[in-house]
């Protein structure tokens, strides 16, 4: 059983985060990328092309990952693959011990810097975890056994702030019946989604089918929200924030206070099993929120079995 899977299965709290995108540097430009925030994260996700830009594998990323201590989250996209790919990279990844897993459909090629890309999704997300969820059952779609069946612990990516609102607990609903265990929730700079979201995951019961995990990110400038808002597939950023940075005295502060306060807001809310963190300003600012936050360090988290004060 994995760090993570453990963690949910115990109900602590849990701290996960988002790996910058790795081109060069080999083992040493993985851990300088997470060493900042080890102390605190439970596992950290190995990306997979992220708004369809090329980077270093996120097989090899996650595999990196594990070598050097940090429980990873693999992170595949079905933009890229088809299934036999798919299959092979999962089973490739769990020879090396890589357990977790993050189903996504993936940004279309039009986002990234190649859209002559030709664009593959030969399966979505939900059937990317059925897939899944057969491989650790020990059969490959096809039927052909796989023995001895690989450990996995599944997840997806859900989407609070994009329209349809209503749809949105329906499709994570459905990803978990999939077989999703654990939901990322994409970045909402909009309190009123998130809070809309988490309150409709309660009442129906998608909160108690599997662990939802808001996402928090922490920029450095106000051009950064600018080009969150305008240029980032699913995501708005309200006015009065980049009017609030683009105002201040100190924009970088600025910044990693309006993260701040999100992340407050997310842990107000009734649901809520933990937060997954993206900076894009320094790693360091993740060691700090969680310090904000009062957040106990991973160790003191697993001697303690911590669970954060959250409304119920």
């Amino acid at each position: 059983m994995s760090r993570l899977e453990d963690a949910i299965r115990a109900g602590r709290f849990v701290v996960t985060a988002e790996l910058l995108t790795v081109d060069s540097g080999g083992l040493d430009g993985v851990r300088e990328r997470f060493e900042p925030y080890e102390d605190f994260a439970d596992a950290v996700n190995a990306t997979d092309n992220t708004a369809a830009h090329a980077h270093a594998s996120s097989v090899a990323v996650a595999i990196a990952l594990k070598q050097l201590g940090m429980e990873p989250v693999l992170q595949l996209v079905c933009r890229d693959r088809n299934r036999l790919a798919l299959e092979s990279d999962i089973v490739g990844a769990a020879l090396h011990g890589v357990e977790n897993l993050c189903c996504l459909t993936g940004d279309d090629v039009t986002a990234g810097d190649e859209p002559e890309a030709r664009r593959v999704f030969d399966l979505d997300s939900p059937q990317l975890l059925a897939m899944a969820r057969a491989l650790a059952g020990g059969h490959y779609l096809s039927g052909r056994k796989l023995e001895p069946a690989p450990h996995l612990f599944l997840g997806a990516v859900e989407n609070p702030a994009a329209p349809p609102y209503d749809y949105r607990v329906d499709r994570a609903l459905k990803k978990v019946a999939a077989g999703a265990q654990f939901l990322q929730l994409q970045i909402c700079f909009e309190r009123d989604h998130l809070e809309r979201f988490m309150q409709e995951a309660v009442s129906s019961g998608l909160a108690a089918k599997a662990a939802l995990i808001p996402s928090i990110c922490l920029v450095r400038t106000p051009s950064a929200l600018r080009f969150i808002d305008e240029k980032v597939p699913g995501i708005s950023v309200p006015a009065e924030f980049i009017e609030r940075v683009e105002s201040a005295d100190d924009a970088e502060e600025a910044c990693f206070q309006v993260g701040l306060e999100l992340a407050r807001h997310a842990l107000s809310l009734p649901g809520v099993a933990g937060l997954h963190l993206i900076s894009f300003r320094r790693e360091a600012g993740i060691a700090r929120l969680c310090g904000e936050l009062a957040i106990p360090t991973r160790a003191e988290r697993e001697a303690h079995g911590y669970r954060h004060p959250v409304a119920v």
